[in-house]
């Protein structure tokens, strides 16, 4: 294997002697020097190529060499005000390994092109660094939920029954049998969490939705409605306090003031859902009682905001079945919806459960869902059944508010949307 020094670690080694490895991210000439900007996957780094201090072999490679070719160079690390990081590889030697053909991307494309070549644009340096965010977004979060002593574990995609409404789901074969891509995998954790992908079927052409997306799911022994949204608090509050203090310079490749992340504490603002309709009908909405809260009505809520509100005490007649009725106020499920602060949307959805087998077994019949179905999941209420809250996070919608990122689509590297299946 080819013995190489990453660029993030190249700069403390100046006087040092290296070898690089990467793809050429931007090439120029001048005279008998060429200078090319070296991207690996940690960054960036200029290299010098003077026509004088290397062999014939390796000057034919530099002059020859494309955008996006990938190489390796040795040579003595130097500091230089001048170069674009401040450092420079003085190259002694240097080679191609595969010469790129003329790259089609370049500096003004449209959206469309860029998704079709996803798998190309993924290398610029936006998207990397989007990706990069993306990982410690989902390393926070298992560090997190590690602390309060949650086991992750794996359900299944492929389910015979809907995760809440059963509608907008994808149907498909199984062996014969009808199967479904789920929505949720809420019903299968009960006092555990996972991040899976989830698939809705829902015709929706907006800035928050995928068809295919990842999905945080927890489900909380003992836990009341407001000890649930006090977890989803104080988690938001551990990813973004995470990202701001151990990615700065990241964030600042990305033109993301940590500063908004800062400040996202605890506790978060909440509000009912009546005095988020009367908010609304105030501020130019036209909301009637059980309407649901959609994007713009989101936006109408959240645009003062700097950091998310709970919207909580949902009519119990547009709640999905295993929801718990407020036992004070029955006409009330006992849920919150998180929103995300500047009109980024709806990032949790979370409640208490019916836990109780006969309420459980009515608001089923009341959405008229097969009990056959969903045997497993009543036989968890029939065998020491406890009260329990839980909730879903977009892992997707979460980092697309952090990044104040103009779409979904960017949070992921591979989107599917409903007009979207490759590449």
């Amino acid at each position: 294997m080819l013995e190489f020094t990453h660029i993030s670690e190249a700069q403390k080694l100046v006087g040092k002697e290296i070898t690089l490895s990467g793809w050429v991210y931007r090439k120029r000439a001048s005279g008998g020097v060429t200078f090319i900007v070296l991207r690996d996957s940690t960054g960036t780094m200029q290299m010098s190529i003077k026509k004088d201090n290397v062999d014939q072999k390796s000057w034919g490679d530099a002059e020859n060499t494309t955008v996006e070719s990938s190489v390796t160079a040795k040579g003595t690390v130097k500091e230089d005000k001048r170069a674009p990081t401040g450092y420079e590889l003085e190259v002694k030697s240097f080679s191609n390994i595969s010469i790129s053909e003329p790259f089609p991307i370049t500096e003004y494309q449209s959206t469309e092109l860029l998704l079709d070549k996803r798998h190309l644009w993924i290398r610029s340096q936006k998207m990397a660094n989007i990706m990069k965010a993306r990982a410690f977004t989902f390393e926070y979060l298992r560090e997190f939920f590690a602390s309060r002593h949650f086991w992750e574990v794996t359900p299944p995609v492929l389910t015979k029954a809907g995760g809440e409404s059963g509608s907008d789901m994808f149907e498909t074969d199984f062996f014969g049998q009808k199967a479904y891509l789920t929505q949720s995998s809420q019903l299968y954790l009960e006092l555990v969490y996972d991040i899976i992908p989830s698939f809705r079927a829902e015709k929706s052409r907006t800035t928050k939705h995928l068809a295919e997306y990842w999905h945080l799911e927890a489900e909380e022994a003992y836990y009341s409605n407001e000890d649930n949204m006090k977890l989803q608090e104080d988690m938001v509050e551990y990813v973004c306090q995470r990202l701001a203090h151990d990615n700065a310079e990241l964030l600042e490749l990305l033109g993301v003031d940590k500063k908004s992340l800062e400040v996202v504490k605890a506790p978060f603002k909440r509000i009912t859902y009546k005095e988020a309709l009367d908010y609304l009908n105030k501020h130019g909405a036209h909301k009637d009682w059980l309407d649901d809260i959609g994007t713009e009505d989101e936006k109408i809520l959240t645009e003062k905001e700097n950091k998310p509100i709970f919207v909580y005490k949902w009519p119990l007649k547009i709640a999905t079945f295993y929801k718990r009725e407020d036992p004070e106020d029955p006409e009330f499920a006992l849920n919150a919806d998180l929103q995300a602060p500047h009109g980024h949307g709806e990032i949790i959805g979370g409640s208490e459960r019916e836990w109780n087998y006969d309420k459980l077994i009515k608001r089923m019949k009341e959405f008229k869902l097969s009990e056959k179905d969903y045997y497993w999941y009543i036989d968890l209420r029939k065998y020491g059944s406890i009260p329990h809250s839980g909730f879903g996070l977009g892992t997707e919608r979460l980092i697309k508010w952090m990044l104040n990122l103009d779409h979904i689509r960017d949070a992921i590297p591979f989107p599917r949307m409903m007009n979207r299946l490759e590449p």
